[in-house]
C-alpha cells in the first residue's frame, strides 16, 4: 500500500485466505492460497498530508484494505475523514493498484496508479466542479545499514481538479531497535506544483519542502501507537501548515 507518504500509518498484518472459503473445515495439507488481504483502521491526532494538515488540525478516522497476489500485483483502497469545505467534504476515498516486487537483490520496487475521490464534497454552488483526480507513482526500497530506505516519485498531471501539474519526490528511512517494538523512522518530501506548501498557504513559491521524524511501538499483537513531528516550509498557518505533532493509534489485521 502507498503509503505512505500518509505519516504514521498501520503496519498490515496480512491474513492469507483461501479462494474457496471453507476455514472450519479445511484440510491443514492444503497448499497456501496465492491472494493475500490487508487491512487497517486508525485514529490519528491530525491528518497530515505531505505536512498539510487536511482535518483542519483535528483529529480524523482511517481505514484501508489490500488484496495482493503473490505475482506482486495488487489492489487496494484507503480512506479518511477530512475538513475539505464545499469543494471536497468530509472524506478522502482513495483506489489504487499497482505492482512490487524485487528488482535485485536487497532492492525492491513499487509503481502503481493511484485515484483521490470525495465522495462527500459539499457542493456549495460548485457541484459540477470534478475534485477527483489521478497520480501515478513509484518507488525503490533498498537497505542502508541498520535502516532501510525508500525513494520515490509521484506525479500528477494537469487536470481540471488541480489547475496545473505537480511533482512529488520524497525519501523515508526506518529502522528497529533490537530487542524492543520500537520503530523509529524518518522523512524528507519536494513538493514543485500546485500543491506545494507555500502555495497552498498563500505565497507564490510553488515548491517545497515537508519533513517528519518519528516513533511508533506495536503492542497487543496488531495494535500500534505512534508520534510523528512534522513540519513544512512556507506560511504558517495554525491547523494547516503549522508545524504539529501528530499521534497514532491503528490496529491492523
Amino acid at each position: 500500500m502507498l503509503t505512505s507518504i500518509r505519516g504514521l500509518a498501520a503496519a498490515s498484518f496480512v491474513l492469507s485466505t483461501t479462494l474457496i472459503a471453507t476455514p472450519a473445515l479445511a484440510d491443514e495439507t492444503d497448499p497456501p492460497s496465492d491472494i493475500e488481504v490487508s487491512g487497517n483502521v486508525a485514529l490519528v491526532s491530525d491528518y497530515r498530508f505531505r505536512g498539510v494538515s487536511l482535518s483542519a488540525g483535528d483529529p480524523a478516522i482511517q481505514g484501508g484494505i489490500d488484496i495482493a497476489h503473490t505475482s506482486g500485483f495488487y489492489v487496494g483502497t484507503w480512506g479518511s475523514s477530512i475538513e475539505g469545505g464545499d469543494a471536497f467534504g468530509e472524506m478522502e476515498l482513495d483506489v489504487y493498484a499497482g505492482w512490487g516486487g524485487d528488482l535485485a537483490e536487497g532492492v525492491s520496487v513499487d509503481v502503481g496508479l493511484l485515484y483521490y475521490m470525495y465522495p462527500s464534497d459539499g457542493g456549495g454552488g460548485i457541484d459540477d466542479f470534478n475534485v477527483n483526480y489521478w497520480e501515478p507513482y513509484a518507488s525503490v526500497t533498498t537497505g542502508i545499514g541498520p535502516a532501510e530506505a525508500t525513494f520515490g516519485v509521484a506525479y500528477a498531471w494537469d487536470q481540471d481538479s488541480l489547475g496545473g501539474d505537480n511533482l512529488y519526490l520524497y525519501t523515508d528511512l526506518g529502522t528497529s531497535l533490537p530487542g524492543t517494538p520500537i520503530s523509529l523512522s524518518a522523512h524528507l518530501g519536494y513538493t514543485d506544483g500546485v500543491l506545494a506548501p507555500p502555495l497552498l498557504a498563500g505565497d507564490l513559491d510553488d515548491s517545497g519542502l515537508d519533513w517528519s521524524v518519528g516513533a511508533s511501538a506495536t503492542v497487543l499483537g496488531g495494535l500500534e501507537i505512534g508520534v510523528q513531528y512534522v513540519g513544512v516550509e512556507g506560511p504558517s498557518i495554525d491547523g494547516f501548515t503549522d508545524d504539529a505533532v501528530v499521534g497514532t493509534l491503528a490496529f491492523s489485521f
